[in-house]
């Protein structure tokens, strides 16, 4: 992105990417227990975000790890009930309350719910100076929320960290659970760089977002 700050806290409208994330969630559920996970570095930050947003339900929030899978278990240690979780990143700020009821009706049904989308591109594997085409049906491309139930993700996250550990999925499929996925939505983008930012904003200017 070219910038010092984290993605999660640049401005689209006026509003931290946080904001907007956050404010999907809560529409998409009265009683959501939300847990945001937020750098050491910016922790206040983080927390005045979610001090203004004043949901009816606090958010609770704590200090992430070194990597994804640290800051997933730091996250998933507060939560104290049976329930279903929805673990998503925090500059997917165009994510619906559609999809996000999808994955919750998925994953009660199946134990887990794992948005993708098909690759549009035409994709090559490397191996060393040698590469060969995939057949590009195959080639899933992974969103979140990845959603499952507790009971299969919180034991799942008591393993050790391993360098293969992307996502939670990788994390669920570790512990020899069979992973649901389900179809995602082609707006959902994860904001890496200053062309995403510039769709996001674009996006959330259409009178069909809710915000």
């Amino acid at each position: 992105m070219g910038s010092e700050l984290p993605k999660q806290f640049l401005l689209i409208h006026n509003k931290p990417i946080l904001w907007h994330t956050i404010q999907v969630f809560l529409k998409s559920y009265k009683d959501l227990h939300m847990i945001v996970v937020l750098p050491e570095a910016y922790f206040e930050t983080g927390v005045a975000i979610c001090e203004e947003i004043n949901a009816v339900h606090p958010i609770q929030t704590i200090t992430g790890g070194t990597t994804r899978f640290h800051s997933v278990q730091k996250g998933l240690s507060l939560i104290t009930e049976q329930s279903v979780v929805f673990v998503h990143d925090a500059v997917r700020c165009l994510i619906t309350p559609s999809l996000i009821h999808f994955c919750y009706e998925e994953a009660i049904q199946f134990g887990s719910a794992v948005p993708c989308i098909d690759s549009r591109d035409s994709v090559r594997i490397l191996d060393g100076k040698e590469h060969s085409a995939i057949e590009r049906t195959r080639i899933k491309l992974m969103q979140t929320p990845q959603t499952f139930i507790s009971d299969i993700l919180l034991p799942a996250y008591e393993t050790m960290y391993q360098e293969g550990f992307t996502d939670e999925t990788a994390v669920v499929e570790f512990a020899r659970h069979p992973v649901h996925l389900v179809a995602g939505e082609e707006n959902n983008i994860k904001i890496t760089n200053r062309l995403d930012l510039a769709i996001a904003e674009n996006l959330l200017n259409l009178p069909q977002h809710p915000f």
